[in-house]
């Protein structure tokens, strides 16, 4: 490590004021590019100005793309890319929270001869993309044609009539996207990073940034050797020379029982398209999520998207085609939408041209990265260091991150011997001992009612929402129920869990205050 361990804090105490690089923005781009700077022997002060994983990195499909859809268009750079850097994540980086997931396109009567034959092709490239990446079969298998008999096993709410079988692939897919960008900052605040939530950036320039406690009101001006904008959707309000076409992605979740049996994540082509698919993302925790759409969004950034009831319904019916029973408005429990940050390609269009990212530098030398995808998130930091590395001039080590395994990171058969709670190994791999371990010590609680769940819908523990404030900076209860656990993705369920995430804060500030 290159400092002392520090802890992911809210607010702007003690922060340090005279830093090599300020990060601003705690999303999945600007944690890796904390990550990254602080291995590489830079001192980091990393900011935003409301949580971890606040914006886009939390709205996502919780995949781990290898590129196939840029691959189609063209982008083989792009394609490759991604490929690469889903290997890395899965077998170096975060194998704990992630994991194959399998894909079924079902083969049915709106499904003609030539749309098969071209997803087929497809998915050999995709293949092809996984070898080329240098990523084992044992991590993603090869895709197969099935018959219909065993794509109803796996996927048993499918309508059989007129179906003919099924393509069968595998892509990754996360436990869950916050929980990535959370793990990293942990990471990265281990190494030495100070890693400040609450810290509203007011100005910035290449070497001095102007930041407001919004937990005090108090300001506090940080000189830097170099600043990196790692901002997403609202990179342009801090830089004026950096302009973003945000295309919205929505998503609706259901309950498991709305799909009943779907053992794999299930691609309902779109009506008339060879490209386009709907996708039913069996979750972890007794939900599905159903999405996604990419509708061009104008005018001022929201902190949080909202779906659109038409964007609800196309999801809805396209989904319904491929299934013996039509879903209904009322089996929407929730939705969310995220905004992705996608580069002005100048031709209106909200590029999927530009999902490859890019690495700016403003005349008042603030370095902007943009663009680009959650599974990519560790190249596009290592490019926003680069360039900040040198407009800073600063004495930095070679990047580390491709062979680095983020905090509770082990091999997939070490993982398996774990003896801790399976949902604790899940999400914190082996970390899970040290979560049950600082619930003890904090709350002198027994085992049975740290490791309880919440409720029968409800899968999240006490341990775990302890640990999110003693060591993921989680606040308040909309940190710890909305990002460090995701059970505000449903209404009702967050309801249900509230009590606990009130009492989790109030055990940890007691321990606080008998050890002050």
């Amino acid at each position: 490590m290159t400092g002392p361990a520090t802890l992911i804090t809210p607010g702007l105490a003690d922060a340090p004021t005279d830093v090599d690089l300020v990060v601003i923005g705690l999303g999945i781009t600007g944690v890796g590019v904390a990550l990254d700077a602080v291995t590489r022997g830079l001192t980091v002060l990393a900011v935003d100005a409301h949580d971890l994983a606040f914006g886009t990195s939390r709205w996502s499909s919780k995949m781990v793309h290898g590129g196939l859809r840029y691959l189609a268009q063209g982008q083989v750079g792009v394609a490759h890319e991604s490929a690469v850097e889903r290997g890395i994540l899965m077998e170096v980086t975060a194998p704990h929270l992630s994991h194959a997931m399998p894909m079924l396109v079902p083969l049915n009567s709106s499904v003609t001869t030539f749309q098969a034959a071209v997803t087929r092709a497809g998915l050999i490239a995709g293949d092809v993309l996984r070898r080329g990446a240098r990523t084992s079969a044992e991590t993603l298998p090869r895709p197969r044609r099935v018959s219909a008999t065993e794509a109803l096993a796996l996927a048993p709410p499918l309508r059989p009539s007129g179906l003919r079988g099924g393509l069968l692939s595998w892509d990754g897919q996360l436990e869950d996207d916050a929980r990535l960008v959370t793990t990293i900052a942990r990471t990265a605040a281990q190494h030495g990073a100070h890693v400040r939530t609450r810290a509203r950036v007011l100005s910035a320039t290449g070497s001095q940034v102007h930041l407001r406690d919004e937990l005090t009101g108090a300001t506090s001006t940080v000189t830097a050797r170099a600043v990196v904008n790692a901002t997403g959707v609202w990179a342009g309000e801090l830089v004026e020379e950096v302009t973003l076409r945000p295309s919205r992605g929505t998503h609706l979740v259901l309950r498991a029982e709305s799909l009943p049996g779907l053992q794999v994540s299930v691609f309902a082509p779109v009506p008339g398209s060879t490209s386009r698919f709907v996708l039913v993302l069996p979750q972890p925790d007794g939900t599905v999520y159903v999405g996604l759409t990419d509708e061009p969004t104008d005018g001022d950034i929201p902190d949080v998207p909202e779906p659109t009831e038409p964007e609800i319904g196309f999801l809805l019916d396209v989904v319904s085609a491929a299934f013996a029973r039509p879903l209904r408005r009322d089996d929407v429990v929730g939705a969310f939408a995220g905004l992705r940050p996608l580069i002005d390609a100048g031709d209106g269009s909200t590029a999927d041209l530009s999902r490859q990212h890019a690495v700016l530098t403003s005349a008042s030398g603030v370095v902007t990265i943009v663009g680009g995808k959650l599974t990519t998130y560790r190249q596009m930091a290592e490019d926003a260091v680069d360039a900040a590395v040198a407009q800073g001039h600063l004495g930095a080590g070679p990047c580390r991150t491709r062979n680095l395994p983020i905090s509770g990171a082990d091999t997939r058969a070490r993982l398996a011997l774990l003896e801790q709670p399976a949902r604790l190994v899940r999400r914190y791999g082996t970390d899970a001992e040290l979560v049950l371990a600082n619930a003890r010590e904090v709350t002198g609680l027994p085992d049975e009612e740290l490791l309880a769940p919440v409720s029968d819908r409800v899968p999240v523990t006490l341990a775990e929402l302890v640990f999110g404030v003693t060591h993921e900076g989680a606040a308040d209860v909309d940190d710890l129920l909305d990002r460090r656990t995701r059970v505000g993705l449903v209404p009702e369920d967050r309801a249900t869990a509230l009590p606990a995430a009130v009492r989790a804060l109030e055990l940890v500030e007691e321990h606080r205050a008998g050890h002050r």
